[in-house]
Order: structure tokens, then C-alpha cells, then sequence
């Protein structure tokens, strides 16, 4: 019997090195200037974030070096060396090249009396409070790796006492995939630690990047510029930290839950007031407040920069009005009392006056873009023109954590407006328009041949046009992805547009994407999509809900396959039915008239999953055993499409998928 391999995708699956390509190129004049412009906009001359993101610093290691899987760097900045230069090159933003210095900063740092944070050893910071007998860790980091260097670094320089706790702010892997690094499960099983988090947080920490993982994890490359290499034409940063770590992602299901709006608990001796905070930068997270330090932990809603409402790797929309709310009621709670506000990335702000400054205006930043973004929708503008005439007020415009290194006013309006009224902006011409390389034929036909459009477009470059030759060279490369001159124009005119943005997030997409025209779609070593402990935690009902999404409809025409599914070690049944082109399930029945029943564990469909086997060989040493016709699963196997994790973004499709 012949059956694909079970294969779910996993978007912080570790990157695989390739060729730097063809040299980038350097900076046109138009970019030199507008940098000069941003120097003289900004209040470059207010260092206070410097003084903050260097206080209370202890210790660190040799270029934040930290071994991973197969003796390959986990984690290391080593390669971030040119940003030691004060002076920002042409080729960098210098309002990211301030935020990129400020992300460069490592090791452990005191926070105040009984808090510490490991910072710049991962994308996120992990949080040391001490308890009366042990320490709380607060969000592990994404790898076991990193989160294991920086407890041994914070071991060195205070007194080495049990984790008690683990708390994790929300569901993102960036904030509990390290957690085995400081906690062994055994000591949650036995009771001696806890692990707490939101409420929903196992349901959302597993599930968010499966359903539609294979394209978020595509996608996730244009984000973060994993795969570029540093420099300062290339990656210099991801707005929220450097970059992710490429280690061993671990998970402890929590022991402890917040479910309501505040609650308190008291952790070895330490008062915790947990807030609530669905529905914004995660679907399940928290705030804290810890009465006995004056420490207010905004968890990743109140960072160093305006945040996404809709990140570049695709997610459900945010929602930036219960984003304002929450910060609103942090600041109306505890900003009377707190002297320190820290977040999971980025650096502290210290004193009761500033702090307040700092919420007020980050609530008032979510507020403006929600009720702003409306006002216009309102007034019949469509999303890329709110996004092309809305400007943030000076107020805000002139403070460093508002600006938009992770997310931007322009891609956060969009996502407003995607939330309350979906992709079409009412004109019927964009109701059925002609698909990417269809509409670039008819495009460059109308403008008199790809030649024409080239010399136009060089005309337009060398104007610092680079927003127009970019779109229309993307449309050239669409009709003919042959066309050496139009991938090399539309790659020229990314790299600008990377130089130029202040988005970290929106530097590495455009850079990317100029890498991949001169060079070719990136490529990446298979390996294991999953970890044990994430896909121990999936729920059964995700397995055949993307079992359905695979399901090829023009394949499946006409066929009807009904089988059985019986899972002995966590009592589950399921049916799942074939029909109409679509797959559907019901939990906790069987069916009456199967084409055939499997009965075996969960862990043995696990074990397919992590590719330790396969379904054949599971049947033949008995792992799974089979009742009825045999040849229906294999059917239906026949009937899933695998997908290609490197599918094409910026040229059409190579390989046609009916």
C-alpha cells in the first residue's frame, strides 16, 4: 500500500544556509536624500532608549553565541558587527538603523530589586522574577537552546535556585518554545513547579500555524529575512528583536489557567494580578502586575514600536480598538502605582511619569489607527487610499516607540479595513479581475511590449519612481518571468524601497524578494515539519481538519470513501466521510456501513506525522489494524496533495495545481 507521508507544516522550522547570489547594489541618490531627510525629521539627538536599553546590565556572552541542533549556531549576533557604526549608511533607514543598534544590546540585565531579563539571546526577552525559595520564569524564548544560556547566564550572577514557575504571556511560539531550557516536565508532573498561562492558550499555541501553515511559514521568510544574509544591504533586523532563533522548540501544556477578566494568584511568595488580553496581539494573552516590585509587565502590547494588526506572514486580523481598551485599562489599574514597565521584547521604562507618557500614548496609537481608518472608510475611501493619505498626529509621529519597525501605519490601516469590510472596496471592476499573469499580458500589450515597459520603467528608476517600477515590473515578470531585464529592474526597484522603509518587517520583504528575482526561489533542506511536543498537543479534530484543506476537489470528483477512525489510547472515534469534493468528520460516532475502520494510538498517528514511519509500515507491524477494504485509505491518500514549502511569491507559478 502505498501512502503519502503525513506531513503538517510548522513556520519556525530552522532555516537552511544558501548561496549569498548576486552582489545588492548600492544606494540610488533619490534614497540618499530622502535618508537625509529622515535625520533631520526625527529627534535624533534624545537618547534616553540607549540609557534604558544599556541599564542594569550585567553580563553577556562572547557575541551572544549559542550552539544549537547539529552544532550549528542556535543563536549569534556576531554577524550584526557593522552596526557598530554610529552614522547609518545609505542603504539602511536611519530610524531602523537606531532601532536595529538598540535590538544589538544582549545578556542579562537587572530590571529592579528581584527582576531580571535575559534580552537580545532571541527575537523575545525572558523574564526572571525572585521568588522566596525559587525563581519564575516569565516566556522561555523559542528555543531550548537559547533559554538554557540565558538561565545558565543569570545562574552565574545570582544564586542558583529551582524554577518554580513558568508563566507564558500568550500563545506565540516565541514566547514558550524554550521552556524545557529552564524546566524539566517531571518537576511539573510532580507538582514542585507550575506552568501558567491564558486561557485558550493550548488551543491557540498549536493551531494558529497549521491550518494554513504551509503559506504563513512561506511567507514568514519575507518577514523576518531569515535567509538573508546580514549586512548593511541585506538583514539588519526584525523590528521587534534581531531575528529568530533556529533551535530546539520544547512545550509544557500549563498547569494553571486565567480565565477571568483580573485574577490573582501569589507564586512563591510573589503577588501576581493577571489582566486579561484577548483578541490583541494574540488571541490569548496576559498583563502583570506585580504589587511588591511596582513592575507592570505589558506582555508584547505596550513594546518599542508600533505593533502589526496584520502581520506580513498572514494571521486573523487584530483588533486594534480591544488593543487601545486594554492598554487603557493597564494604565487606569496599575500606572498610579507602577515605577517600571517592561514588555517581552525590547527594553524597560523606568519612572511613574514616563511610564504613563508611554501607555497613554500607545493606547491612543491603536485608538487613532481603528477610529481614523473608519472615519475615512466611512467617507467612501477604499484601504490604499486611507493608507496613502492618513498620517499619525505629531504627538505621536515624534516618539520613537510609536514608529513602525514591526508593523506600519500603512499595512495596519489595511487590516482595519480588511476587519469591518473584507477584500473588495466596492468598485465592480475589482470584483473578477484578471489573475497576476494574465492582467501583466494585457498590461504590457496596452503599454506596447515588455520593451517598452522596461525603458519607461528605467526612465521612472532613475527618477526615484521606485513604488511605480516596482509594480509595474512585478506585472512584466508575471507575463514573462523569462525576461531577464524586467526581473532585474522589479529587483532594483525592491532594493530601493528596502533602503528606504523604516519597517524592519517591510525591509527584509522587499530584499528578499530582490534576492529571489536575480537568483532564483530560495531552497530548503527538508527536515521534520513538527516537534513532539507541539504535536502532542494537537488536538485530533486539526489532523482531519487539514486532512480536508490537502483533499484535491478536482481529484475527489464522484468518489464517496466513508472510513473509520478509532483511537485506543485517548478514546476518540471519528468518521470521516468523502463526498462532494469535500471531507467531513464527525467526533464521538462511527459510522454504520465504513469502507474500512482503523484502530490504533494516537502516538503511532504521531510517530506518521514526525515521519519515524509510515502508514504502510505501522499496518505491517501491526501498529494499525485495518478492518474492511484497505484500498479505500489508499485511495484516499491518493487524494491529498503535498505542498511545496517554497512555493513561488514574486513570479507565477512553475508547477500548475488543478
Amino acid at each position: 500500500m502505498k501512502l503519502q507521508r503525513w506531513i503538517l507544516p510548522f513556520f519556525l522550522a530552522a532555516p537552511q544556509a544558501f548561496a549569498q547570489g548576486a552582489a545588492p547594489k548600492e544606494a540610488e541618490p533619490a534614497v540618499r536624500a530622502a535618508q537625509a531627510r529622515v535625520l533631520q525629521s526625527l529627534p535624533f539627538a534624545d537618547r534616553r532608549d540607549f540609557d534604558d536599553a544599556d541599564r542594569g546590565f550585567i553580563a553577556t556572552l562572547p557575541d551572544a553565541t549559542i550552539e544549537g541542533p547539529g552544532g550549528r549556531p542556535a543563536w549569534s549576533l556576531k554577524d550584526y558587527g557593522f552596526l557598530q557604526q554610529a552614522q547609518a549608511p545609505a542603504s539602511v533607514n536611519p530610524s531602523l538603523w537606531r532601532q536595529a543598534q538598540l535590538n544589538l544590546r544582549n545578556g542579562l540585565f537587572k530590571v529592579t530589586d528581584g527582576i531580571y531579563q535575559v534580552r537580545g539571546f532571541d527575537i523575545s526577552n525572558m523574564t526572571i522574577v525572585e521568588g522566596r525559595s525559587g525563581i519564575i520564569v516569565i516566556d522561555p524564548l523559542l528555543s531550548v537552546e537559547t533559554s538554557k544560556a540565558g538561565l545558565e547566564l543569570y545562574f552565574q550572577h545570582r544564586p542558583k535556585r529551582p524554577v518554580v514557575a513558568v508563566i507564558y504571556t500568550h500563545s506565540h511560539a516565541d514566547h514558550w518554545g524554550g521552556v524545557k531550557g529552564v524546566l524539566d516536565e517531571a518537576d511539573v508532573s510532580a507538582g514542585r513547579a507550575v506552568v501558567i498561562a491564558p486561557a485558550g492558550f493550548m488551543e491557540y499555541a498549536v493551531s494558529e500555524n497549521i491550518i494554513a501553515g504551509n503559506a504563513m511559514s512561506r511567507r514568514a521568510l519575507y518577514q523576518f529575512g531569515r535567509l538573508l544574509p546580514k549586512g548593511e544591504r541585506q538583514q539588519v533586523d526584525a523590528g521587534l528583536g534581531k531575528t529568530l532563533a533556529a533551535g530546539t522548540i520544547s512545550l509544557i501544556a500549563p498547569t494553571d489557567l486565567i480565565a477571568r477578566e483580573t485574577e490573582r494568584r501569589t507564586v512563591d511568595g510573589v503577588e501576581i494580578v493577571f489582566q486579561l488580553a484577548p483578541g490583541t496581539e494574540a488571541p490569548a494573552e496576559f498583563h502583570m502586575y506585580f504589587p511588591q516590585f511596582k513592575a507592570l509587565d505589558m506582555a508584547e502590547n505596550a513594546t518599542h514600536n508600533m505593533h502589526n494588526l496584520l502581520p506580513l506572514r498572514g494571521a486573523e486580523v487584530r483588533d486594534a480598538q480591544v488593543w487601545s481598551r486594554v492598554v487603557g485599562e493597564a494604565l487606569d489599574r496599575y500606572g498610579g502605582e507602577a515605577e517600571v514597565l517592561i514588555a517581552q521584547h525590547h527594553w524597560p521604562v523606568w519612572g511613574g511619569e514616563r511610564l504613563r507618557a508611554y501607555l497613554a500614548k500607545q493606547r491612543d496609537l491603536y485608538k487613532f489607527i481603528h477610529d481614523q481608518t473608519l472615519r475615512l472608510m466611512n467617507h467612501g475611501y477604499g484601504a490604499a487610499e486611507i493608507a496613502e493619505r492618513l498620517e499619525l498626529p505629531a504627538s505621536l509621529a515624534g516618539e520613537w516607540y510609536a514608529r513602525g519597525y514591526y508593523g506600519t501605519l500603512r499595512h495596519n490601516v489595511k487590516a482595519v479595513y480588511q476587519k469591518y469590510l473584507g477584500w473588495y472596496d466596492a468598485n465592480p471592476a475589482n470584483l473578477d479581475p484578471l489573475p497576476p499573469s494574465e492582467a501583466g499580458r494585457k498590461m504590457l500589450e496596452y503599454m506596447g511590449g515588455i520593451e517598452a515597459a522596461v525603458r519607461r520603467a528605467r526612465a521612472d528608476f532613475a527618477r526615484g519612481e521606485y513604488r511605480w517600477v516596482a509594480q509595474v515590473m512585478s506585472q512584466a515578470v508575471y507575463a514573462d518571468p523569462a525576461n531577464r531585464e524586467a526581473r532585474e529592474l522589479a529587483a532594483d526597484a525592491y532594493e530601493q524601497l528596502g533602503y528606504l522603509t523604516e519597517s524592519a518587517t517591510w525591509r527584509n520583504a522587499y530584499l528578499f524578494g530582490a534576492w529571489e528575482l536575480r537568483n532564483g526561489t530560495a531552497t530548503l533542506a527538508a527536515g521534520s515539519p513538527v516537534t513532539p511536543d507541539t504535536l502532542k498537543a494537537l488536538k485530533l479534530e486539526m489532523f482531519f481538519d487539514f486532512l480536508g484543506v490537502r483533499l484535491n476537489a478536482p481529484k475527489a470528483e464522484g468518489r464517496r470513501i466513508v472510513i473509520n477512525w478509532r483511537f485506543t489510547d485517548v478514546k476518540q472515534d471519528f468518521a470521516l466521510n468523502l463526498e462532494n469534493s469535500a471531507l467531513t468528520y464527525l467526533e464521538g460516532r462511527l459510522s454504520k456501513a465504513p469502507d474500512a475502520t482503523l484502530t490504533l494510538a494516537k502516538t503511532t498517528l504521531d510517530d506518521i506525522t514526525l515521519r519515524r514511519t509510515t502508514f504502510p509500515e505501522a499496518i505491517e507491524k501491526g501498529r494499525i489494524q485495518v478492518e474492511g477494504n484497505p484500498e479505500k485509505l489508499q485511495e484516499l491518500f491518493s487524494l491529498v496533495d503535498a505542498f511545496s514549502p517554497m512555493f513561488e511569491i514574486i513570479e507565477p507559478k512553475k508547477a500548475a495545481v488543478k
